[in-house]
């Protein structure tokens, strides 16, 4: 079930009709939250429901032992059961054919044929958010920055709400468990803030898919003039992003309209001056989830922190696809990132990373958003080989020659991602102003609304439904 479809608007309809009208006592609310969830997401396979539901029943009972053992032999144990579970999961769904092609591309070139039979399993859609989101939650308990709770139904249901299950953002359990345990409920200010987060969502959701046809161009086809490789590079840049970023203001703006607070995904991440600060801006919770459980598991810091920023980038690039493209780009961003820290630390850069000037600043993010253009070559395309076409294509070589469409789609693409970036400064900076004038705010949002379903394509899925 897509935000962008009339479906789901029939759908959220009626949820929330109930949510607040019908059921108004916490238990057969918390109830409405699950089964409801549930129907959401057998919306893609129902089949793979049962895979979410054990998922949580483990580290449910995992948590609740670990809190309950004194010995710390015993507690690392029921930890590592728990990682280990989650981990061998995603790893079955998402990387057993990976592994398995490795393997034999690896015997390939030292001469071996071997006949590998590829399991080809489905991924089942959000696996990778709501893996991370539960696995978190008994590193926490046993971290001891939270108590395990009492309440195998309001877990289950925290783990699978709708709005950010299939692509987050990744909550953390001390941040939902609570909503759920003092259910919230919907207020008129929230409503309105929700209903604008959301329209702004869809309408980059409705630009995204605009762009795809010059990514595909780009990326799918034969080789391209430097002009359309520039083109279709910022071309996807902008549509991973509009379709990225507006799935979680559809998600954080359905859960706001229901009275709960997910946090913010993403800050205007290509105004960063730094891969650092990339980072900082662009998905949020994944990225401080990598922190958070991985980089300071490592070591972060103390201990030999560019080998620790390496690592997580790798796996961070792992977790987005079970691709050596995903790698190479996690890599990449490892390696901007160490470098970024190093130069900073020289004397000769001091300065210059320092600076607040106009000049200084904009060659920052002229460099950050460049090396960030590079990065998503990797990313998109589907081999190394069509990366390496790219890039070439991008910088003089082996180019075809332009024509005037390839201006044309350029300066429209540009636009686009003016626009996004645009919407979003709007909303974080005059969201409240706009909410507060009524005879502005509601036809704003029915005129946006009308444009995404006449010129959207509904049927387009979000392009994170795949990691």
């Amino acid at each position: 079930m897509l935000f962008n479809t009339p479906l789901f608007f029939l759908f959220f309809s009626c949820f929330f009709f109930l949510y607040s009208f019908v059921f108004l006592k916490r238990y057969p609310r918390v109830l409405l939250i699950l089964v409801g969830s549930l129907i959401f997401y057998s919306g893609w396979n129902f089949r793979f429901i049962p895979l979410l539901i054990v998922s949580g029943v483990i580290d449910y009972f995992v948590a609740n032992a670990i809190q309950d053992a004194t010995d710390a032999r015993r507690r690392k144990l029921l930890l590592t059961v728990s990682i280990v579970t989650n981990l061998g999961i995603l790893a079955i769904f998402k990387y057993s054919d990976f592994a398995m092609q490795s393997v034999t591309d690896m015997f390939g070139l030292l001469g071996y044929n071997l006949n590998s039979t590829m399991l080809n399993f489905v991924l089942p859609v959000g696996i990778s958010f709501y893996t991370f989101q539960s696995m978190s939650y008994t590193i926490d308990v046993y971290r001891g920055d939270m108590k395990a709770r009492k309440g195998l139904l309001t877990f289950i249901a925290a783990l699978s709400f709708f709005p950010q299950l299939v692509a987050g953002p990744i909550l953390r359990a001390r941040h939902i468990l609570p909503q759920l345990e003092h259910l919230p409920s919907p207020t008129w200010l929230g409503a309105k803030h929700g209903s604008l987060l959301f329209t702004i969502g869809l309408f980059k959701k409705t630009l995204a898919d605009l762009l795809a046809a010059n990514v595909s161009f780009t990326f799918d086809g034969a080789g391209v003039s430097t002009l359309d490789a520039w083109t279709g590079t910022l071309a996807f840049a902008a549509q991973i992003y509009g379709d990225f970023s507006g799935y979680t203001d559809m998600a954080i703006g359905a859960g706001m309209i229901l009275g709960f607070q997910i946090p913010l995904n993403f800050r205007l991440p290509y105004f960063a001056s730094s891969p650092v600060d990339f980072w900082k801006r662009w998905h949020i919770s994944l990225s401080s989830w990598l922190r958070d459980y991985l980089y300071i598991s490592l070591g972060g810091n103390r201990t030999n922190r560019y080998r620790n920023i390496m690592v997580t980038m790798l796996l961070g690039g792992l977790w987005h696809g079970a691709a050596w493209t995903f790698v190479i780009w996690g890599f990449f961003h490892g390696a901007i990132i160490v470098a970024t820290h190093y130069l900073a630390s020289l004397k000769l850069f001091l300065r210059f990373s320092a600076s607040t000037s106009l000049v200084p600043r904009l060659l920052k993010w002229a460099i950050t958003f460049y090396l960030v253009l590079i990065g998503w070559v990797f990313f998109r395309a589907q081999d190394f080989s069509s990366a390496l076409t790219v890039l070439g294509s991008m910088h003089g070589v082996g180019t075809t020659e332009a024509n005037t469409s390839s201006g044309i789609a350029f300066v429209l693409t540009v636009v686009a991602l003016i626009i996004m970036h645009v919407f979003d400064w709007v909303i974080l900076r005059f969201s409240n102003g706009i909410e507060k004038r009524i005879w502005l705010f509601w036809p704003l949002l029915f005129f946006f609304q009308f444009i995404c379903f006449m010129f959207g394509a509904p049927s387009d899925a979000f392009i994170y439904f795949q990691f």
